[in-house]
């Protein structure tokens, strides 16, 4: 059986991995997700992390995952260096994913409309169709965006809780119909990572 460590920088995406992953992959791959304290502390150890997986690979159907936020940077240079870190520690390019998220993982939760009105029952639900929320990939700062609009209705009003709107919304997530193309190319990317890894 394949094995997946997915490394993320805060809780809020470990908690919609662990409900999302299954959906995505199926029920005959096992994963973990593991959590950094934040994008700073996920780059500053990823090297030393990564190096450890290569050692496990030759032994292991184990596959890796890196899931980070782009916020203001240029998403290919973030890339760049994130494939050099795994090849400097010895990682093939077929056992190991780097997918950025554009911009934030509230991208993510943007680009479920239903999702969103499931878990909020009072956001429109034509909110797609709203200019600032049509693209959930260019909203200026999706984490923005999203508290704007909970708050506008009711929600979050100290602020957007980014725990307590990942528990809400990614149970109700449909990993097949999300607008978001960054969630499209997490998703594809991920089963073309596991089935190669059988």
């Amino acid at each position: 059986m394949t094995h997946v460590e997915i490394l993320v920088e805060e809780y809020s995406a470990e908690l919609v991995l662990r409900t999302l992953v299954p959906k995505v992959v199926g029920p005959d791959v096992s994963f973990a997700v593991r959590r950094f304290q934040g994008k700073p502390d996920l780059l500053k150890r990823l090297p030393g992390v990564l190096r450890g997986y290569a050692a496990r690979i030759s032994w292991e159907a184990l596959r890796v995952v890196v899931l980070i936020d782009r916020d203001a940077e240029d998403c290919r240079k973030l890339k760049s260096a994130l494939v050099r870190m795994s090849a400097e520690a010895g990682l093939r390019a077929d056992a190991i994913l780097h997918r950025i998220v554009v911009d934030e993982l509230e991208s993510w939760f943007l680009g479920d409309v239903p999702a969103l009105c499931a878990a909020y029952g009072r956001l429109p639900k034509d909110l797609g169709k709203q200019a600032r929320y049509r693209d959930p990939d260019d909203t200026g700062k999706a984490s923005r965006a999203l508290e704007d609009l909970l708050r506008s209705k009711g929600y979050h009003r100290n602020g957007l809780a980014k725990t307590v709107a990942a528990e809400a919304i990614a149970p109700h997530m449909d990993v097949e119909n999300n607008r978001s193309q960054s969630f499209q190319v997490f998703r594809d990317g991920l089963r073309c990572l596991v089935k190669e890894g059988k």
